[in-house]
């Protein structure tokens, strides 16, 4: 049986618990099995397919290029030719993605915007994470970092790889310490950034 199968299955099983029925200790370990890469997976259906089912596994929505639907139920993922469902948006507000998910992004040419709002597992590793990835430094336009508590100065200072981020928005986040240093550092290596900010 697949690595993904199992998950799936699982998943199905923790549907059926009563409330409150997984001791809490529980839910981290069962968001890292979630996180973890399937690159047999990856191989096998491409990586758009792959990062959708990570994601949507994940609690996170995904938007496909020239579609206006979010997607966000995995059990109706589309089906058919999967290179024809390419990631353009991804919105993981209240998601358990974490830094060691991230591969899935590799290979994802199109994406154009990243929303992470209310991510616990969100820290500065998943920003250099995003920054250093080849494919995202040439297509990410909008990136929107919301109520995030782990992220630092030195995450969103990595930022500035993404050559080609329009826009930002940096909101609710109460681990930058250093604000003007980091808005400074951010204005002089992306001067065409539109910045917008919300950190009192």
């Amino acid at each position: 049986m697949m690595f993904t199968e199992v998950l799936i299955r699982q998943t199905r099983l923790l549907k059926k618990l009563p409330p409150g029925g997984l001791p809490r200790h529980l839910w981290g370990w069962l968001n890292a099995v979630f996180n973890q890469v399937d690159h047999e997976r990856i191989q096998a259906v491409g990586p758009d397919r792959a990062a959708s089912e990570w994601l949507l596994r994940c609690g996170a929505l995904v938007r496909y290029h020239g579609y206006d639907r979010w997607q966000q139920d995995y059990n109706a993922l589309p089906m058919g030719p999967f290179e024809k469902y390419k990631i353009q948006a991804i919105d993981a507000t209240e998601s358990c993605i974490m830094n060691k998910g991230f591969d899935y992004l590799d290979g994802l040419k199109h994406l154009e915007e990243i929303k992470l709002c209310k991510c616990i597992y969100i820290e500065d590793e998943c920003l250099q994470r995003i920054s250093e990835t080849p494919s995202l430094q040439k297509s990410l336009l909008r990136l929107f970092l919301i109520s995030c508590g782990n992220v630092t100065d030195q995450g969103i200072i990595a930022l500035h790889k993404l050559s080609n981020l329009e826009y930002l928005l940096l909101s609710d986040l109460p681990g930058i310490r250093e604000k003007e240093r980091t808005v400074q550092f951010l204005k002089k290596s992306m001067p065409a950034l539109e910045l917008e900010l919300d950190l009192e």
